[in-house]
């Protein structure tokens, strides 16, 4: 069995992640289905997780699960981090450029070089490529990090102009990494739906959802500060498939 919760899991989120899990497992139990001891972490926790055939639960992004995992996996629901100008369980991107860089708006980062984790990330790339083709803008691809956050080191670093960052990972970088404090957030782009909860095809996600609902209201005010936690919603499956899809890098 596997359950992973890989996509924020970085810092003081990985002990409060545990503590989450460890209430979803129990509040699973209570309800008669196996689950495993501890979260995978590290490369397994992600599409090796997410296809795995006795997947529990995990967080996938949103342009794979439209793009690769359709038919595949088995939706949950949607954390709501409230993210501020998103609706319950929608996010955004954020461009995040040096703090000293002169240019101010995005605009003036018009064929500037692009940070990106990976081309089926719906928010560091999908996100700011559709948002900058539709206000005329290009940006041009150079470093493909792996991360968000080796994402906002390459432009502190110098080796890419701008990025665009998850809002939930850029604020959970706030006073927990050093690189927050050498970026300057440029502008935002439209909100998409969140992050969705899966579990593996076959699986009923009625009780998974009930356990992680009830494991979310059980969370001290520390950790559901820590993770961002506001809740859970049901986002209709349509609404993720209607997200366009940009050119790959």
């Amino acid at each position: 069995m596997i359950a992973s919760l890989a996509m924020y899991d970085f810092g003081p989120a990985q002990a409060a992640n545990d503590r989450l899990w460890a209430l979803i497992r129990d509040g699973l139990r209570a309800r008669g289905l196996a689950a495993p001891d501890r979260l995978t972490r590290g490369e397994a926790a992600y599409w090796d997780a997410w296809t795995a055939p006795d997947l529990v639960l995990s967080q996938t992004c949103g342009y794979p699960f439209r793009a690769r995992l359709q038919g595949r996996v088995t939706y949950v629901g949607t954390p709501d981090y409230g993210v501020e100008g998103a609706l319950p369980g929608f996010y955004r991107s954020v461009f995040v450029a040096r703090a000293d860089d002169r240019r101010r708006t995005l605009a003036a980062f018009h064929g500037a070089g692009f940070a990106y984790n990976e081309a089926l990330s719906q928010s560091g790339w999908a996100a700011p490529q559709i948002h900058a083709a539709e206000a005329g803008l290009r940006l041009t691809p150079v470093v493909q990090t792996g991360s968000h956050r080796l994402s906002a080191r390459a432009v502190a670093d110098g080796r890419a102009d701008i990025a665009a960052l998850d809002a939930v990972t850029h604020a959970l970088m706030q006073g927990a990494d050093s690189l927050a404090s050498r970026l300057r957030v440029v502008e935002a782009t439209a909100p998409t739906p969140g992050l969705p909860l899966i579990t593996a095809i076959d699986r009923d996600p009625e009780p998974i959802f009930a356990a992680v609902d009830q494991a979310i209201a059980a969370l001290t005010p520390e950790d559901r500060a820590t993770l961002r936690l506001k809740g859970l919603v049901r986002i209709p499956t349509a609404l993720y498939l209607s997200v366009p899809n940009p050119p790959p890098p």
